[in-house]
């Protein structure tokens, strides 16, 4: 494919959100960029939640990834129905009870200002990492396919690709996040069944074929038993549940889209429905990974270094024209679903967590607060930047695995402070709270580090982000008030 035809598609798809943009953009104010009016459909939610989870990241590194753990990854994936359950009992209905704009807002009621500060900032952390290991993903690809034919530097990608996001949801915000991932999403899962069915037909399989050609190869191991090894069942499970929690329950960008929903009974269909499909779809793309890797064996085909690289090499150099473009369309759909979202909620919780942005009341205020928001999105987008730049210098393993362990990090705080807050009656001396987030992340690092040599070679995977949790939990014990107070969710309750 010629770098111009790409662009061309790429193009018209962008045209596309524009497009969708621009009707649902009308007569918006900040309530309406925030929360959407909370008018959202919980099936369109839902389905564009799928897109909005998975990512260019799963789009990419977890077919690469099935070399190194085979079907390991699903044992995370079930752990993420537990997480999901308890998000759509618990923190669900305490959201939408206390009717929050900000998810962090429910730590002020329960802890403090300080606290609420800390949460909000962890989160904005969190999503920036998260955001740009996302965004430095569809940058590499169309740096492939389209910059490097025109001898144009990697930075130039990232600024195109950040401002085609500030293009269509600068205006529309939440509301129109809702619809352009709905199509997104539809994008992306069309691709992932082209590439699917172009590979079995190269390998003359059928659908049975392919399941038992799939279960025969040497990736098809799912469950992995060994203490030791990160890969523990055990270990997966219960990591993913508690990545759901953090990822999608304690961040302000996946609930976002949930509280655009009617009510909480909506939400909760939205999360139940989003959580079943999530599953298949990340069986998906296993099962298109194993067939990669099957492909490449049978054609000869040299594997990249990177396990990140074989996805976009046999896309773009060796599948016909359709999977070539299909992929481009996925990727780049997959990862926008979710970077606009999350720059739609690092400006939401900017301006409401630290900006004390209220609802309007003149329209003198209404001018103010818009023209505040568009710097703020602005200046967010320019964060995104820089942290991919400095990403590119320094990333050398699977985009996943980075992942996942930054959030081990930066939602540790965040999980040990929900879980103090919805399972003890205990108030804490609130000034106290910055030290113990700063300290549990630290110490976490620290275990992590050395676990093999002080734990008799027991290596952390995932659930690191448990443990910060718990060293969190455990350091906010320390500061408790001597005498229990009623907590807002208490309250509400005898109301």
């Amino acid at each position: 494919m010629s770098a111009s035809f790409v662009v061309t598609v790429i193009g018209g798809y962008f045209i596309l959100l524009i497009l969708i943009s621009l009707l649902t953009s009308r007569k918006t104010d900040s309530n309406t960029f925030f929360t959407g009016d909370r008018q959202s459909p919980w099936y369109l939610v839902a389905f564009g939640m799928i897109g909005a989870s998975l990512s260019g990241v799963t789009f990419i590194s977890v077919p690469g990834w099935v070399v190194d753990t085979q079907f390991g990854y699903m044992q995370v994936v079930l752990g993420y129905l537990l997480g999901y359950f308890v998000i759509g009992t618990v923190l669900m209905p305490l959201y939408y009870r206390l009717k929050l704009v900000s998810i962090y807002g429910y730590l002020e009621d329960r802890f403090g200002f300080w606290s609420y500060k800390t949460g909000a900032f962890y989160f904005l952390i969190s999503r920036v990492i998260q955001a740009s290991f996302r965004l430095f993903l569809v940058a590499g690809v169309l740096q492939l396919a389209v910059f490097d034919a025109w001898a144009m530097p990697f930075s130039v990608t990232v600024i195109t690709t950040i401002t085609l996001i500030w293009l269509y949801t600068f205006r529309g915000g939440i509301k129109t996040i809702v619809w352009t991932d709905t199509l997104q999403t539809l994008f992306m899962l069309v691709a992932i069944g082209i590439v699917i069915y172009l590979v079995s037909e190269d390998l003359n399989l059928s659908f049975g074929g392919l399941i038992d050609t799939i279960k025969k190869s040497e990736y098809a191991q799912v469950f992995f038993w060994e203490w030791q090894s990160g890969s523990n069942f055990f270990k997966q499970f219960f990591s993913g549940a508690f990545i759901a929690i953090v990822m999608t329950g304690l961040d302000q960008d996946m609930m976002q889209k949930n509280l655009t929903c009617k009510n909480v009974g909506d939400a909760q269909k939205n999360m139940f429905w989003f959580s079943i499909v999530l599953v298949f779809v990340n069986l998906l793309f296993l099962a298109m990974g194993a067939l990669l890797y099957i492909y490449a064996g049978k054609n000869g085909i040299s594997l990249p270094d990177k396990t990140d690289d074989l996805f976009p090499l046999l896309a773009l150099n060796h599948f016909p024209t359709i999977a070539g473009i299909v992929f481009l369309l996925g990727i780049t759909a997959a990862a926008y679903s979710s970077a606009d979202s999350a720059l739609t909620a690092l400006t939401t919780s900017f301006c409401v967590d630290f900006l004390n942005f209220q609802r309007e009341d003149t329209i003198a205020m209404q001018s103010k607060q818009r023209n505040t928001r568009l710097l703020v999105h602005l200046g967010f987008s320019v964060i995104l930047f820089a942290v991919i730049m400095i990403f590119k210098v320094i990333n050398d393993e699977a985009v996943i695995s980075s992942l996942f362990k930054a959030a081990g990090y930066t939602y540790g705080p965040l999980l040990g402070l929900y879980a103090f807050g919805l399972f003890t009656r205990w108030q804490i001396r609130d000034k106290w709270v910055i030290p113990v987030c700063l300290l549990a992340p630290a110490l976490s690092y620290l275990l992590n580090s050395n676990s093999e040599a002080w734990l008799g070679g027991y290596r952390f995977g995932f659930e690191i982000l448990i443990v910060n949790g718990l060293l969190t939990f455990i350091g906010l014990v320390f500061i408790i008030k001597r005498k229990a107070v009623p907590t807002p969710q208490d309250d509400q309750a005898v109301h």
